[in-house]
């Protein structure tokens, strides 16, 4: 027969304010740590702040007219162009007007950024505008939104043109002289300068 082993020692009750004080515990943990989660989830993304592009060029530049911003390619271009865009449509377009100035003349710049499907279209759209006699994206001088009197039609042959892909998006550029001044080349400096003003017309 087995001795009797010694009588089993009783556990003391369990304290109810410590039990309280721990179950607290692990709600604030859990709260705490569910808020860490959500503002994780929810933290806003930080965007880099850049230059403004209208000021780190050649040419500064000031905004007359615009950004006006449609989805419909279409309806705001004409000749080959706009046939382009009726079977292709585009999924932005952004317009603007500004004027810049050098060696006292006044020149009226055009600038377009038209985002496209993909990087296909965007170079089958910018190879179009390139030829002579396709119809382009209507400037806001032609399409009658700037309606100053002594603005130059920037769309006659006159003017300098410009356009560079980047991906999906298209810039076109278009300029002239106010006053009938004439200087192309110093026409074709703004046009290239004025591409990189497409940043503003992103946002």
């Amino acid at each position: 027969m087995r001795p009797a082993g010694p009588p089993p020692v009783s556990k003391p009750p369990r304290n109810p304010a410590s039990l309280a004080l721990k179950g607290g515990g692990l709600v604030v943990i859990a709260v705490v740590s569910a808020l860490l989660w959500w503002l994780i989830r929810h933290e806003p993304e930080t965007t880099p702040v850049a230059d403004t592009p209208s000021k780190t060029g050649q040419y500064q530049y000031t905004l007359v007219e615009g950004p006006q911003v449609t989805s419909d390619c279409a309806s705001k271009s004409y000749g080959d162009t706009k046939d382009f865009f009726t079977r292709t449509p585009c999924t932005r377009l952004s317009r603007a007007l500004y004027t810049t100035e050098t060696a006292g003349q006044k020149a009226l710049v055009s600038v377009v950024l038209v985002t496209m499907p993909g990087e296909v279209t965007a170079t089958q759209l910018k190879a179009l505008t390139d030829k002579d006699g396709t119809g382009n994206v209507s400037d806001l001088v032609r399409d009658g939104t700037f309606k100053a009197k002594d603005a130059p039609k920037v769309s006659t042959s006159n003017a300098a043109y410009e356009s560079h892909v980047t991906g999906a998006d298209v810039t076109i550029v278009l300029t002239d002289f106010y006053n009938k001044h004439s200087d192309k080349p110093v026409l074709e400096r703004i046009a290239a300068d004025a591409v990189r003003l497409a940043g503003d017309l992103r946002r």
